[in-house]
């Protein structure tokens, strides 16, 4: 099967700025795909390049194997759909004229106009003018026209900023949809925390450069991050340290009063049978290295790097 969007030795330059540089990455149908780094990493870029708005500086581009700036480039598009980090509409339209609009310009049955409202949870406010929007309403009406026409590949650029923790949970629930549809999705991300259990793999990129690329898992056992066993006691007379094992590399005290302990992951388990035998213990957690953790640690071996070339 071809997959939804293939990326060989894509170069974007601007002058001297080199927005993204030598990006390999593939993405097979029905997949969901993390896109991660900071704001300037080039994930945006990437959008664009897949989309067809920009032209790469070297490197090839294909979508469902096709050229996005081809000769059929056109037909494409409309199997598209696109959630740009910020949203911009016609504010003295209503939500479902927006809407319509679009649907007009994506040759969409006029019908799926308040599914989609609906959808987004913004039937309530279809009829007011996009004017009187929030910014999470204006986001979530940008969600709806990406939508449009069920598209076979969906690209979502930092498409949870500006909405509560509600509205967050429903654009991971409509992602978690599309994944069952077989639909292939590109969510660009600096906002780590949630997305962890609604994507298959993540790339991370770093000033233009693929940092790392896998699943969740692969990316912890690469890094060989330490986890992080917490524990709760009703009798800290026998507070643990460091010493209760060889294997424990930290012990922070939380603010709640609990302790933070790190292991290495092959040491998880000779640590809780210590743990575990402590009187007074009254909860234990063990919770492996975060997304966050994970993309601090590849971006500061790229610093490392770069100061040695430096």
């Amino acid at each position: 099967m071809t997959n939804a969007v293939d990326l060989e030795q894509l170069s974007c330059h601007f002058g001297n700025v080199k927005a993204l540089n030598q990006l390999d990455l593939a993405l097979p149908q029905g997949e969901i795909l993390g896109l991660l780094g900071h704001n300037g990493a080039g994930k945006s870029t990437a959008m664009k390049l897949i989309l067809g708005i920009l032209s790469p500086s070297s490197g090839q581009v294909r979508v469902f194997g096709e050229d996005p700036r081809g000769p059929d480039s056109g037909r494409l598009r409309f199997q598209l759909g696109y959630l740009p980090e910020n949203v911009s509409f016609y504010d003295n339209l209503s939500g479902r004229e927006v809407l319509a609009y679009f649907a007009r310009l994506k040759r969409v049955s006029p019908g799926e106009v308040d599914r989609l409202l609906t959808r987004v949870g913004l039937d309530h406010a279809a009829r007011r003018r996009v004017r009187t929007y929030s910014k999470g309403m204006r986001q979530r009406l940008g969600l709806a026209q990406a939508l449009l026409g069920e598209p076979r590949l969906l690209l979502l650029d930092e498409p949870t900023a500006g909405l509560d923790p509600m509205a967050t949970r429903d654009v991971y629930s409509t992602i978690d949809e599309l994944r069952a549809r077989g639909t292939a999705v590109i969510v660009s991300s600096h906002v780590l925390p949630g997305i962890e259990k609604h994507v298959d793999r993540v790339a991370i990129l770093g000033r233009g450069r693929l940092l790392a690329e896998g699943t969740i898992e692969a990316l912890r056992s690469h890094a060989e991050l330490p986890l992080t066993i917490r524990i709760r006691q009703s009798d800290w007379a026998q507070r643990p340290g460091a010493d209760l094992h060889p294997a424990i590399q930290d012990v922070i005290t939380e603010t709640d009063n609990s302790l933070a302990i790190r292991v290495r992951t092959e040491d998880k388990l000779p640590v809780l049978n210590k743990l575990l035998s402590l009187p007074g213990l009254e909860d234990v957690t063990v919770e492996p290295p975060t997304l966050e953790s994970l993309y601090a640690h590849f971006d500061t071996q790229l610093n490392s790097e770069e100061a040695q070339h430096a």
